[in-house]
């Protein structure tokens, strides 16, 4: 399914898969590095890397803390306060809009982040990053398999998609946000895309037929073009 996605749209970045766990995973390594955000993690994994993450390991991010319900110390939960203080400061966000950020429910104990082309379970989610083109094609995938995004397009914080696709049981597409995007290097003209990894198999069939179906209908548009 991996290689398919990627053979389909042309990625550039490998589709990642992240899985919770309640227990630390016998047959996976921990993190040899503890990341500035949670969603570093999401390179490294997209570089090759296989590995899974404790509460812990994700005390540098704050923010992504509070969506994936990493439970906090003192002075992470410090940090959390001034991070969205300056936040509100900045104009950025109020505080009334910090309910709504999509939250895992459960608390975090472990996840396993790895390429989906190397994962032996199936995952909560798959993260894909691409083009708008790209995404434009996978969320219209999404749409033929039914599990079209019912969150619109996501903006900050990024790793909130997480949890609405969790929640919702469905696709979510997220412009990212400005820490994603110093965190991971993400390019200014990329985006994201994730969905359940449970339905994997449908979204790549309809995948399939999407992308023959958008070449046959460039070739239309151009075509009633010239001739209008």
């Amino acid at each position: 399914m991996a290689e398919q996605l990627q053979d389909l749209l042309n990625l550039e970045t490998a589709p990642v898969a992240v899985t919770f766990h309640e227990s630390q995973p016998d047959d996976v390594s921990r993190v040899e590095k503890v990341e500035p955000s949670g969603c570093t993690y999401w390179k490294r994994a997209s570089e090759g890397k296989t590995f899974y993450t404790e509460a812990s390991d994700h005390y540098n991010c704050p923010i992504g803390c509070y969506t994936h319900n990493v439970e906090l110390p003192d002075a992470q939960m410090a940090e959390l306060e001034g991070t969205l203080k300056l936040m509100g400061e900045l104009g950025y966000i109020s505080m009334e809009e910090v309910p709504g950020i999509p939250r895992r429910d459960n608390p975090f104990q472990n996840a396993v982040y790895a390429p989906l082309a190397d994962t032996t379970a199936m995952p909560d989610v798959v993260l894909i990053s691409g083009t708008p083109k790209q995404m434009m094609l996978l969320a219209e995938a999404a749409t033929a398999a039914g599990i079209g995004t019912e969150n619109g397009v996501m903006g900050r914080p990024t790793c909130a998609v997480i949890p609405a696709v969790m929640q919702s049981d469905k696709g979510a597409s997220s412009l990212g946000c400005i820490g994603n995007r110093v965190y991971t290097a993400l390019s200014d003209d990329g985006f994201y895309f994730a969905f359940p990894g449970k339905h994997i198999d449908l979204l790549v069939e309809k995948l399939e037929t999407i992308v023959n179906a958008n070449l046959a209908l460039e070739e239309y548009h151009q075509q009633r073009q010239a001739e209008i």
